[in-house]
Parts: C-alpha cells; sequence; structure tokens
C-alpha cells in the first residue's frame, strides 16, 4: 500500500512560477513510474506530465516548454516545476505513482494523493 502527499500549491499570479513537490511512502512496494495530473471544477481530470524509475518523461503537449517534472527515486518523490503559468493552468493538481514504467503510457495509476490546489490570477 502507497500513499502520496502533494504539496506547494498556492496562489500566484499570471507569469509566475510554482513548484509542486509529492513524496510516496508506505512498505512493500517499488514506485517505478510517478506523474502529475489536474482537475479544474466540472473538468475532467487530465494528465500533465510523467516520469519513469528511469527518468523517461512524457509531456502533455500543451504543458511541454513550460512544466518541467522531475523525481528521486530513492526517496520516491517526484515534483513538478511550473513557469509561465496562465488563468486557465487553476485547478487541483494530484499526483499518481504505479509499480510498472509501462504505466507512463497507460495512464492506469494504482495510487492517488488527495490533491493540492493551484491558483493563478490575471
Amino acid at each position: 500500500q502507497v500513499q502520496l502527499v502533494e504539496s506547494g500549491g498556492g496562489l500566484v499570479q499570471a507569469g509566475g512560477s510554482l513548484r509542486l513537490s509529492c513524496r510516496a511512502s508506505g512498505s512493500g512496494f517499488s514506485i517505478n513510474a510517478m506523474a502529475w495530473y489536474r482537475q479544474a471544477p466540472g473538468q475532467q481530470r487530465e494528465p500533465v506530465a510523467h516520469i519513469t524509475s528511469e527518468g523517461i518523461t512524457k509531456y502533455t503537449d500543451s504543458m511541454k516548454g513550460r512544466f518541467t517534472i522531475s523525481s528521486d527515486n530513492a526517496k520516491n518523490t517526484v515534483a513538478l516545476q511550473m513557469t509561465s503559468l496562465k488563468p486557465e493552468d487553476t485547478a487541483v493538481y494530484y499526483c499518481a505513482a504505479d509499480s510498472s514504467r509501462l504505466t507512463l503510457y497507460t495512464g492506469h495509476y494504482d495510487y492517488w494523493g488527495q490533491g493540492t490546489q493551484v491558483t493563478v490570477s490575471s
């Protein structure tokens, strides 16, 4: 069983930057894929970026160039550096993890955090 806790959300002006962090904890697990998703009120949850334990990354096209995902395998942590933030980036950002590195391609993550709110003002 894995527990994920996100942090780093908050209020930021358009054009600003924010760094989110997530840590996986528990026992008897091996994390080989982690990701960030986001969901705005009334909207479907959408992927932002993924990373495997090998360092392979995958970004949603609209996020590429503004958002950067990174991870520390030893600490089971993942971060999302967000720059040039826009009001449309306002959402709850969720951390996800899975034992299979292939989840980067399927999106079927077994473990999810509770989310952290990011609000971008115009």
